[in-house]
C-alpha cells in the first residue's frame, strides 16, 4: 500500500503529467478569456447580437419620435407639468392666453422632437461600451433588461447632454419665452401662489421617458416576435433566449 501510494504520487507529479495538466489548464484559461471577450460562445456572437438589437431599437425609436409630430401624436406625448396646471386653468380666462395649454403642448413636443434628433450618437456610444458579460446577462434577463441597462448606464449623462439641446430647441419654437410670459401674467393675478416650474427639466425628463419607453417596446418585439429579427445574427442569438 505504501509503495503503491509512492508510485501514484510519482506518476501524478511526473514532468510529463504536470506538463499535460498545465497544457489543459492553459487551454481552459484561453477558452475562458475568449468567452469573456466574446470571441468564443459556441459560434454565437452574443455581444454583437445584443448591440445590433439595441442599435435597431434605438434607431427605430429615434426615427419615430424625431419626425414632425413624432411625440405629439404618440403615446409619449408630453403634457403640461402637473404642478403648472393651476397656471393654465387661471390664465385661460386672461386675454391672449385662452389657448395656452394647446400652444405649450405643441411647443414642448416640437422641442422634444428636435432634441431627439441628437440622441443617436449618444446611444450608439453607450452601446459600444457594452461588455460580453453585460450582453450575456441581458440576453438571459427580463424582457426589458437591455432597455433598463441602457437607461441605468446612460440616463444621467443623457440628461446633461440633452439639457442644452432641449433649451435651444424650446427657444427655437419660442416655448421658454412664451412660458415666461405666461408665468409672469399668472403671478400678477391677485391671491395666487407664485409659481415658476422648470419647463426645461420637465420636457427633458418626459422626452427621455418616452424615448426609453419606445426602445423597450422595440426590445420586447425583438425578443418575442421572430419576424422582427431581421438579420441572421439576431435570429441565431435570440434563438438561445427562446430555448430557456
Amino acid at each position: 500500500m505504501k509503495y503503491g501510494l509512492i508510485l501514484l504520487t510519482l506518476l501524478f507529479f511526473s514532468p510529463l503529467t504536470v506538463q499535460a495538466q498545465k497544457g489543459d489548464l492553459f487551454k481552459k484559461l484561453d477558452k475562458a478569456k475568449k468567452e469573456l471577450l466574446g470571441e468564443d460562445s459556441g459560434g454565437l456572437d452574443i455581444g454583437g447580437g445584443l448591440k445590433e438589437a439595441l442599435e435597431v431599437g434605438v434607431g427605430d425609436a429615434v426615427e419615430s419620435l424625431s419626425k414632425t409630430n413624432g411625440y405629439l401624436e404618440s403615446p409619449y406625448k408630453i403634457l403640461i407639468p402637473e404642478e403648472a396646471q393651476a397656471i393654465v386653468n387661471k390664465l385661460k380666462m386672461v386675454p391672449g392666453f385662452q389657448d395656452i395649454e394647446t400652444k405649450l403642448t405643441n411647443q414642448m413636443n416640437a422641442a422634444a422632437e428636435l432634441a431627439a434628433k441628437k440622441a443617436t450618437p449618444i446611444f450608439v456610444g453607450a452601446i459600444k461600451q457594452m461588455t460580453f458579460k453585460d450582453a450575456t446577462n441581458i440576453l438571459m434577463g427580463e424582457q426589458d433588461a437591455a432597455t433598463r441597462y441602457l437607461e441605468t448606464t446612460t440616463r444621467p449623462s443623457l440628461y446633461n447632454e440633452f439639457l442644452p439641446v432641449i433649451q435651444t430647441a424650446l427657444d427655437e419654437v419660442g416655448a421658454r419665452e412664451y412660458w415666461s410670459s405666461a408665468t409672469n401674467a399668472y403671478n400678477k393675478l391677485p391671491f395666487v401662489k407664485k409659481l415658476n416650474p422648470s419647463l426645461d427639466d420637465h420636457v427633458n425628463n418626459e422626452g427621455l421617458d418616452g424615448l426609453f419607453g419606445l426602445i423597450e417596446v422595440k426590445e420586447q418585439k425583438i425578443r418575442t416576435d421572430v419576424g422582427t429579427r431581421t438579420s441572421p445574427r439576431l435570429k441565431e442569438v435570440f434563438a438561445k433566449q427562446d430555448q430557456r
